[in-house]
């Protein structure tokens, strides 16, 4: 049997070199990154305040990055933008940015942690619709399937499309819904202003939280997804039995939905500013 040829030590320069190289790339990429957090176009003051790096250095690589296409300047500021190459690879990714593809890591997650039904929904012609549903190992009967229309007021998930939707469309529909509530549904739903009341509610907890509403012996916890431009794109839904699922907002299920709600949100493109509503 031949002995395995030993393989030489790469030379120190080369080692080196390489390890430059990766600089240089992470160095331009944290550029490219404050560029996008300074709206896209920034002077070269505030790009290197940005990123703590000496103006001169930064110059460096931004003409590097000029000649790639991937930053732009302009010619009556000064300052610089993303370039039509960095707009290229965006719209590439936002082409990607489906919420219920990318959030699927996301929804068998929070099922395995709380070992309840969890769904994705979206604002569908009809109303939010469930597109994407996991269940747990011992489900509990609930009469929720993939391609079920929510209730705006009486559910955690209309609630929550409600409450980061400026659609008047939607405001109006929710309206008639309270006014051809039962008594008994109305009476959640008490006082002046009651719809606008509850979307202030959500939009303060960051989650629609509903006990025994839509269904009897069902609680659910919803989240929002938002997309790059930070509208509400979907919604990310936690339910179960109400005698073992805890809905407080420091509780349990709640943080937990809303941090994996989140997470979907920053895999669309979120930045975390404010929502729009």
């Amino acid at each position: 049997m031949r002995p395995t040829p030993s393989i030489p030590p790469m030379p120190a320069t080369s080692l080196t070199d390489r390890r430059q190289r990766v600089q240089s790339a992470e160095t331009g990429m944290s550029i490219l990154k404050a560029l996008a957090r300074l709206g896209g176009s920034a002077s070269l003051t505030a790009i290197a305040a940005d990123v703590q790096e000496s103006a001169s250095k930064v110059h460096r690589y931004l003409v590097s990055l000029i000649q790639e296409g991937l930053v732009a300047q302009d010619p009556s500021t000064q300052h610089y933008r993303l370039g039509p190459e960095s707009i290229r690879i965006g719209l590439a990714a936002l082409r990607q940015c489906d919420p219920v593809r990318l959030g699927e890591s996301a929804l068998l997650d929070l099922r395995e942690a709380l070992q309840v039904t969890c769904f994705i929904a979206v604002m569908g012609n009809l109303g939010p619709t469930v597109l994407r549903i996991e269940e747990p190992s011992l489900p509990v009967t609930v009469n929720i399937r993939a391609g079920s229309v929510m209730p705006l007021l009486w559910s955690a998930t209309g609630q929550v499309f409600l409450a980061y939707s400026g659609d008047a469309e939607l405001r109006r529909k929710a309206e008639s819904e309270f006014d051809a509530a039962t008594p008994e549904q109305r009476s959640m739903l008490s006082g002046p202003e009651p719809v606008a009341r509850l979307c202030r509610q959500v939009r303060e907890q960051g989650c629609a939280i509903v006990n025994d509403t839509l269904l009897a012996g069902i609680s659910a916890v919803s989240a929002p997804i938002f997309d790059a431009r930070g509208h509400v794109c979907a919604v990310l839904t936690a339910l179960g039995a109400s005698n073992g699922f805890d809905t407080r907002p420091g509780g349990r299920v709640c943080p937990q939905v809303v941090e994996e709600a989140r997470g979907i949100s920053a895999t669309m493109g979120f930045g975390g500013d404010q929502a729009m509503v």
